[in-house]
């Protein structure tokens, strides 16, 4: 093992330093336990303390600087893509006027869902989709787009691009 590999307490498996978060606190300044490692105890962790987890971040979302920061975003967001907001803003109307009716997710069925749309220019076409399925659907073209893009030196960071 080279001073640029580190064994993982948890897997036993000997890796490259890279392969494990910085911690300031330890000697090598890296965490102990694996990247992989450490996103599946955090994935079972959150998995295993869902509803508590949930509570915590709906508390945290009152903070004043994340009120702030959330507005930013979905300003940027908005002013990112016109026809998203005017995609938004007539399923809105449509719902009101009884135009259009909330269905239950169509994935998994939990009863409050959102509307998601596949195409922006087709602003009442919708899938409706609880707040999980609608993530996991945003990743899921967010993969599809990456596979279809030639690499061009930019990177996803949070899901946008950024010149690397």
């Amino acid at each position: 093992m080279t001073r640029s590999e580190k064994e993982c307490f948890k897997c036993k498996t000997v890796k490259l330093l890279d392969e494990f978060y910085k911690h300031s606190a330890m000697g090598d300044g890296h965490l102990n336990k694996c990247k992989e490692c450490t996103k599946n105890d955090v994935t079972k962790h959150r998995n295993n303390n869902l509803e508590k987890i949930r509570a915590y971040d709906r508390e945290r979302s009152k903070n004043p600087e994340r009120k702030k920061a959330a507005a930013a975003i979905s300003a940027a967001w908005r002013k990112e893509d016109k026809r998203r907001t005017r995609a938004h803003n007539a399923v809105t109307r449509a719902v009101r006027k009884g135009e259009l009716i909330r269905q239950p997710c169509s994935r998994c069925g939990a009863v409050k869902s959102l509307a998601h749309h596949e195409d922006y220019d087709k602003p009442l076409d919708v899938v409706w989709l609880c707040q999980p399925c609608h993530k996991l659907r945003h990743k899921e073209i967010e993969i599809i787009t990456l596979q279809d893009t030639p690499h061009d030196g930019r990177m996803r960071v949070r899901g946008r691009l950024s010149h690397h």
